[in-house]
């Protein structure tokens, strides 16, 4: 019935189980035939059947999956309607120029459905019409028969070709109603040959030509018919037909036998003399126009040339009918029939069909994702046409046969990183069995898509950035970045500042490139080091991210000026008397000037100078411990009361400075005795001022140089990391109180001084500005930056 599928179901349990297992293997791309029956020449646009419903797929997805009729064929024939999921006729058909014969006609198309991937085969049969009338080779057809022809003798008619096959095609001849002949169908294979047969000897005299009418009737409905007008004419005797050695010549031939080379030759003889037994060979009239194209008969010798050239994949056997006639009055005919059968030879390259691909590929698919369907086909036979195909390439794919065969899906084999190869070249070679053996290569370019799977990687695990003291708030102080190996959005990177941390509220990061900000100023003398952490993230889904821990060290500017702790007279100002007796000797100390300063290194290191002072040869100033001592004994002419005025300065860039006053005054002897005691009650209350102070600041800076020497010492037997940091202050107050911080950094030693360690050999060649080369007790010179 037109348009109803079915189904190929086999009752042998063996072959149900086969393909069940085929099912099993390879998923929803091994699927049972749909076969359809339709006749031949239907309008355009009729259904065939709807093979949506017959594969029980959803009518509403066929659009997004692509529901489509995919062929190697030039000529599509049908069309599936993407709506209903019909198939249709996109042209009529004609089963006679489709099939060319009698067999059973059918189609093979593909039905491709996407997302998932899957291939159907559906078969459509084409059935046969009666749309062609028997029809002969010639109108009319005439014979010479000789008066003396025994009856029962047959003459081979032409034989009518109708194009219809099966129950359509020729199924009876008649002949106009006579006396002398009747007709007789000899079938052969395939092919009836109807031969007019003599049941009544013939009489010249009485008859000299008989006129006959030949119908060819085929077994449509309704019948078609065709006529051949035969006429015989009546001559005297020759009594001797030619007769072939063979009544059928068989010969092989391969299909690339040059043009030019006898096939075969037949042979004839007749036992008549003279002109009736001189034979002479032809072709017969009612053979295809084809054959007369490539094959010629040499009309005497009977030798059959190759006149074209022959192709297996066209033709596999010709079928050549031979009459032989002698030259007697009338002659007399026979015939014979060459059958050539035409070898194969591997002249066919295979060919390779890509039905569907899929040009990009996810990293993260999955081994045995399919990115491709392709057939292959070889239009040699036997051998030649057994092809074997593989994958070339040293690629993280192969091929899957499915339940058919020559058709194969190309899958994924391995895990896929787009980061190590982004791009394959997949070679897909297909050879045949011939010899020699014929390939065909094909090519299929697939690109791999990026997925999230590359966390951002900064360049160290920490970082350390060095930050001078009194920054412009709101100002970049340094910045950090990160990278990520994967692309687009997925390497697109934002920056942010962990919090946790109390300093992270005082910082702010750029998230578009990792410039780092302070919201605030920062003290040296209040916060000298810390560190905090920044995030980078970046923009996939879901989104991957790393840390950075990075450590900043505050820098010392010269900020803060000496502070003179000696003389403080009791209002507060830098101002002292000093009483010494006039009979001392030179190098007498008068008294001691002493200052400090907050800021460190050579920004702490205090210089001491005389600015003013009522006689110069009298007294001296030593510029870094601040001790005023006489230069000569004192004579009569002397003044009894000299003021000095001391500067004392710091030693940075730009330098900060303070003053104090010191008045020194002579007296005798006897009456300085008497002062002393006098003023050691007024001065032990100033000293213990003084004292109290002092202490209070020694106390501070040795209970820090404890704890550093505590931190210090557990750091190192735990072996912390290169980034730990020491601090150590020392007090000396030679002067100027003094002190030095002391830290490492990786494979550095960091130190910053006071004042007193430029003297001796504690400093090398080599320091600059606020950096100290120290020596290394392990025999390297560490660089100390200030």
């Amino acid at each position: 019935m037109m348009g109803s599928p079915r189904r190929h179901r086999s009752s042998d349990s063996r072959r149900f189980n086969l393909y069940f297992s085929l099912l099993l293997i390879f998923g929803k791309h091994a699927v049972a035939e749909l076969r359809y029956s339709i006749p031949e020449e239907m309008k355009e646009g009729t259904s065939v059947g709807n093979v949506a419903k017959d594969l029980g797929l959803d009518k509403t997805s066929l659009i997004d999956r692509r529901f489509r009729v995919v062929s190697g064929s030039k000529d599509a024939f049908f069309e599936v309607n993407p709506n209903s999921g019909a198939l249709q006729i996109l042209k009529k058909i004609d089963r006679e120029e489709l099939c060319h014969g009698s067999g059973v006609c059918t189609m093979e198309l593909k039905i491709l459905v996407e997302n998932p991937l899957e291939m159907h085969h559906v078969v459509v049969e084409i059935t046969d019409i009666n749309d062609h009338s028997p029809g002969f080779p010639e109108k009319e057809q005439q014979f010479k028969i000789a008066e003396h022809t025994s009856p029962g003798t047959r003459f081979q008619l032409h034989a009518a070709r109708d194009p219809d096959a099966g129950i359509n095609s020729i199924r009876t001849y008649t002949l106009t109603s006579n006396d002398h002949f009747e007709i007789d169908v000899s079938q052969s294979d395939e092919d009836k040959t109807p031969y007019l047969v003599l049941k009544k000897s013939l009489d010249r005299e009485q008859k000299s030509k008989h006129v006959l009418f030949v119908t060819a009737v085929d077994g449509g409905k309704p019948q078609r018919s065709g006529t051949l007008n035969v006429s015989i004419i009546v001559l005297d005797t020759n009594d001797n037909r030619p007769v072939f050695s063979q009544d059928t010549y068989q010969v092989e031939i391969y299909e690339n036998v040059p043009v030019g080379t006898i096939v075969t030759r037949v042979n004839a003889t007749d036992t008549d003399e003279g002109n009736n037994g001189e034979i002479e060979f032809t072709l017969s009239k009612a053979l295809s126009r084809n054959i007369y194209d490539i094959f010629e008969l040499n009309r005497v010798s009977g030798e059959i040339k190759l006149k074209g050239a022959v192709d297996f994949e066209e033709t596999e056997i010709y079928k050549i009918d031979v009459e032989a006639s002698d030259k007697g009055t009338p002659p007399l005919t026979s015939r014979c029939r060459v059958i050539i059968k035409v070898k194969d030879v591997n002249d066919n390259p295979p060919e390779i069909e890509v039905t569907s691909l899929s040009n990009t590929v996810s990293e993260d698919s999955k081994p045995g994702t399919v990115i491709s369907l392709i057939s292959v086909t070889d239009k040699d036979s036997g051998v030649n046409g057994k092809i074997i195909s593989s994958i070339t390439s040293d690629v993280p794919f192969e091929l899957k046969p499915s339940y058919k065969e020559n058709i194969y899906s190309v899958v994924t084999k391995g895990f896929l990183d787009r980061e190590q190869v982004s791009h394959y070249e997949i070679t897909i070679e297909a050879t045949d069995c011939g010899e020699p053996l014929l390939s065909t290569f094909k090519i299929l370019n697939i690109q791999i898509s990026d997925v999230n799977d590359n966390i951002p990687l900064f360049s160290q695990n920490t970082l350390q950035f060095y930050l001078s003291e009194n920054n412009v708030a709101g100002g970049s102080i340094f910045s950090v970045s990160a990278t990520d190996k994967d692309v687009n959005e997925n390497a697109v990177l934002s920056y942010q500042i962990a919090r946790g941390n109390e300093l992270a509220m005082f910082l702010s990061v750029n998230s578009d490139n990792g410039d780092i900000s302070a919201l605030k100023s920062f003290d040296f003398e209040t916060l000298k080091t810390f560190q905090f952490q920044v995030v980078a993230t970046d923009s996939g889904t879901p989104s991957l991210s790393s840390n950075v821990t990075v450590h900043v060290f505050i820098l010392d500017q010269n900020d803060n000026a000496p502070v003179i702790l000696y003389p403080v007279s009791s209002n507060g100002s830098a101002e002292g008397v000093e009483e010494i007796p006039r009979n001392v000797n030179a190098g007498h100390l008068v008294t001691k000037v002493r200052a400090y300063d907050a800021d460190i290194g050579y920004n702490g290191w205090l210089l001491f100078s005389l600015q003013e002072v009522t006689a110069h040869s009298l007294f001296g100033l030593d510029r870094y411990t601040g001790r005023i001592r006489t230069l000569r004994s004192f004579t009569e002419t002397d003044e009894a009361e000299h003021k000095l005025l001391i500067l004392v300065k710091d030693n940075g860039n730009v330098s900060l400075s303070a003053t104090a006053t010191v008045v020194v005054k002579l007296v005798e002897p006897r009456e300085a005795f008497a002062a002393a005691d006098v003023k050691s009650a007024t001065k032990d209350d100033e000293d213990n001022n003084v004292t109290f102070y002092l202490m209070i600041t020694l106390g501070s800076v040795s209970t820090l140089f404890l704890i550093s020497i505590i931190v210090l010492i557990a750091m190192q037997c735990s072996k912390s990391t290169d980034y730990t940091s020491k601090y150590l202050q020392e007090t000396n107050y030679d002067g100027t109180l003094c002190h030095s911080i002391q830290y490492r950094s990786g494979d550095k030693r960091y130190m910053l001084v006071g004042p007193r360690m430029s003297i001796g050999s504690t400093i090398v060649p080599g320091s600059h500005a606020n950096t100290l080369v120290l020596p290394d007790r392990r025999g390297t010179s560490t660089e100390v930056r200030l």
